[in-house]
């Protein structure tokens, strides 16, 4: 008698990674939902060009982007470039910034910045990290911002922000800024690298606040560990925020 055919075996599909338990899936997860809701971020830094973007963020170092921004206008428009930087002098941009903090240190900083830029650049900011790190005023994190900003690099800078979001939701906990860049840098797909500290920054600003997040209106609550504890402790349960951004 004939034997049957065997029937073909079938394949088992892997099984998708966890966003929950895996770092990387969750970190794919989180920035697909923040992309979402803002597909083209930038800093809300106002600014003209590198020179000018420079300035802003060594100005805004323990001041906020909006107080920064009500001094800049005027600032730039009697000192766009380094050059005319210099002629304004020290006093000249002291009395421009003198509405935000620590602005009589910022405005010597200034100065010597705008005196290496033409001397040692031609008066261009450079796209090099240890160059930018070695301007008075500019260390890790504004050097990352100029070169993602202004260079389109995929660089992470870390600040207030990002340091709380990244160890609040646990998607790159470390005790330092640095250590959650390398971690961020770790886990971020590349696809989202240019604008990852972008959507933490805008997430950390408006949602995920210092002293009362929004947790219920959160759009990736359910991938963060923050909430996930918070639930826990309250003895209550929480369905996915899923891309909608609110769980509906």
């Amino acid at each position: 008698m004939p034997s049957r055919p065997r029937r073909p075996t079938r394949t088992a599909t892997p099984a998708a990674p966890d966003p929950r338990s895996d770092p990387r899936a969750r970190a794919e997860a989180i920035f697909e939902r923040l992309a979402a809701a803002r597909p083209d971020p930038h800093t809300e830094l106002v600014y003209r060009d590198p020179f000018t973007l420079l300035v802003a963020v060594v100005l805004s170092a323990q001041a906020t982007d909006v107080s920064v921004n009500k001094v800049t206008p005027a600032l730039f428009a009697a000192a766009p470039t380094p050059q005319a930087m210099l002629a304004l002098g020290e006093e000249g941009i002291r009395e421009k910034i003198k509405t935000i903090g620590l602005y009589r240190s910022k405005a010597r900083n200034l100065v010597r910045l705008c005196e290496i830029l033409v001397k040692e650049h031609g008066g261009r900011v450079p796209r090099e990290r240890e160059a930018l790190e070695k301007l008075p005023g500019v260390g890790r994190k504004t050097a990352n911002v100029v070169l993602n900003e202004a260079f389109g690099e995929p660089t992470i800078a870390v600040d207030t922000h990002v340091f709380r979001v990244a160890n609040r939701t646990g998607l790159a906990p470390g005790r330092t800024p640095l250590e959650v860049e390398k971690k961020l840098l770790e886990v971020v797909p590349e696809r989202f690298r240019k604008g990852a500290h972008h959507w933490l920054i805008l997430h950390g600003r408006y949602v995920c606040t210092a002293r009362k997040p929004a947790c219920p209106s959160c759009p990736i609550r359910d991938l963060c560990e923050h909430y996930a504890r918070t639930v826990a402790a309250a003895g209550g349960s929480d369905a996915p925020a899923g891309k909608g951004g609110n769980g509906s």
